[in-house]
C-alpha cells in the first residue's frame, strides 16, 4: 500500500465528503418543484429585519411562513415587508402549516437549539444564527441527525463569503506573508439594550461578538488546537428593553489565544464594554480589526469582518502598504440563510460549513472553560481546510 502525504490524505477527505454532501443536494432537487425554495423565519425581532428583506431579493426563494412567540411581532413583520406569508405564533404550529424547505432560525440564542432540532426532526433543512447549539456536543448531536435524515443545517455567521476573505486567505495561502507568526482580531460595543438574552445564561459576548473574529481567524489560519483564555463580567448590572433592570450572567468581557499548530498563535478580543466612536455597525471605520503577521509581511482587515471596507497588504520595509478589495461586493453579514437556499436549489456546495461552525462553538466552549479552570483545553474538532 503507498503512503500519502496529510495533504492528499485531507483532499480525498474532502472530496469524500463533498460527494455525500452534493448526493444530499441533488435528493433536494426531487422536493423543489419549480427551482424555488420553500422557506420558514422563526424570530420576528431586530435580526429579521435583515434577514427577510435580503431572502426577498432572491428569485428562487418564497418565505411562506413567519413565526414568534410574540405573535404581534410576526404580523408586523409580515405587514412591513409585504411577505404574504402564513403566521404562527408556535413552532409547532408553522411545522403543522404550510409545507416548507428550510427554517431560518433568528429567535433569543438560547432557543437556537431545540428549534432546530424540532425543525430537524420534521425533517426541514436548517440555518440557524448563531450559535446553532448551546453546547458543543449538542451541536455534533444536530449535525449527525441531520445526516442521517439526509438533511443539511449551517450555522453563521458568513463572514467566509466576504471578497475580503477571499482575499486575506489567497495572499496566505499563496505565500505571500512568509511563515505566519500570529494575528489579532477584535469586536466590542457598549452591548445591546434591546433584549436581556444577550447577557442571560447562555448569552455572552463570545457567541454574539466574539464569534465573528473567531471564524475569521480559523478560516484563514486553520482550525485551533488548543485555546486559552480569560473571560469577566464588567458591569454586572444592566437595564433592557424587555425585562428592565437585571443581574449579568454571562461574559461581557473576554480575551481568547487560540494555537493553530507550526507555531501560530492568534487572539480575539470582545466584550459589551468598548467605547467605541464608529458605534455599533462600524460605519466610517478606517482602522484594522483583524491584523495577521508573518516574517515577510503583514495585513489588515478595514472595518468590521461583518461589514469590512478593504484589507491593507505590506511586503515592504519602503514601500507603503497597498489597500485592496476596497469595493464589499454583494457581501453582507445576513446573507447566509440567501446564499444556502440557493446552493440548496442550484446543488452547489457553499463555501459556509456546517463543521466550521461547530469547531467555533467547541473554541467558545473552550474558552468558558479556560477561563474557570486556568488550564489550556485541547480542541478535538476539525473541519475542512484551507477554505481556498
Amino acid at each position: 500500500m503507498n503512503p500519502i502525504t496529510r495533504q492528499e490524505f485531507l483532499q480525498r477527505t474532502a472530496m469524500a465528503g463533498a460527494a455525500v454532501l452534493l448526493s444530499s443536494l441533488e435528493s433536494l432537487a426531487l422536493t423543489t418543484p419549480d427551482k424555488k425554495l420553500r422557506v420558514a423565519l422563526i424570530g420576528c425581532g431586530s435580526v429579521s429585519n435583515r434577514y427577510i428583506p435580503h431572502l426577498q431579493t432572491s428569485p428562487l426563494i418564497e418565505i411562506v411562513s413567519l413565526c414568534d412567540i410574540k405573535y404581534d411581532r410576526a404580523l408586523g413583520q409580515n405587514k412591513q415587508y409585504n411577505v404574504n406569508a402564513a403566521t404562527y405564533p408556535h413552532i409547532d404550529k408553522m411545522l403543522a402549516g404550510v409545507p416548507f424547505d428550510l427554517m431560518v432560525t433568528t429567535t433569543d440564542m438560547q432557543e437556537h437549539e431545540h428549534l432546530n432540532r424540532q425543525a430537524l426532526m420534521a425533517g426541514k433543512h436548517v440555518w440557524s444564527e448563531k450559535p446553532m447549539a448551546n453546547t458543543y456536543d449538542a451541536g455534533r448531536a444536530l449535525y449527525g441527525l441531520a445526516k442521517s435524515k439526509k438533511l443539511r443545517i449551517w450555522g453563521a455567521p458568513a463572514v467566509v463569503n466576504s471578497p475580503q476573505f477571499a482575499f486575506m486567505s489567497k495572499t496566505i495561502q499563496e505565500g505571500k506573508l512568509g511563515k505566519l507568526s500570529c494575528a489579532h482580531a477584535h469586536y466590542g460595543h457598549l452591548g445591546p439594550t434591546w433584549s436581556a438574552f444577550f447577557y442571560e445564561k447562555g448569552g455572552g459576548s463570545l457567541p454574539d461578538l466574539g464569534v465573528y473574529n473567531l471564524a475569521t481567524l480559523t478560516g484563514l489560519l486553520g482550525p485551533a488546537k488548543s485555546v486559552i483564555a480569560m473571560t469577566s463580567i464588567v458591569t454586572p448590572e444592566r437595564t433592557v428593553d424587555d425585562k428592565g433592570k437585571i443581574k449579568v450572567e454571562a461574559e461581557d468581557n473576554a480575551h481568547v489565544v487560540m494555537y493553530h499548530g507550526n507555531g501560530v498563535l492568534s487572539h480575539v478580543q470582545c466584550g459589551f464594554n468598548y467605547f467605541d466612536p464608529y458605534g455599533h455597525e462600524g460605519k466610517g471605520q478606517n482602522s484594522h480589526t483583524i491584523t495577521v503577521w508573518g516574517r515577510d509581511g503583514n495585513m489588515g482587515l478595514v472595518g468590521y469582518d461583518w461589514a469590512p471596507f478593504g484589507v491593507d497588504l505590506a511586503t515592504s520595509y519602503t514601500e507603503p502598504p497597498v489597500r485592496y478589495v476596497e469595493d464589499p461586493g454583494t457581501y453582507v453579514w445576513q446573507q447566509g440563510a440567501t446564499v444556502i437556499s440557493e446552493s440548496l436549489v442550484n446543488h452547489v456546495e457553499p463555501r459556509i460549513n456546517a463543521e466550521h461552525a461547530l469547531h467555533v462553538l467547541e473554541v467558545i466552549e473552550a474558552a468558558r472553560a479556560s477561563s474557570a479552570t486556568g488550564k489550556k483545553i485541547m480542541l478535538k474538532s476539525k473541519f475542512p481546510w484551507p477554505l481556498f
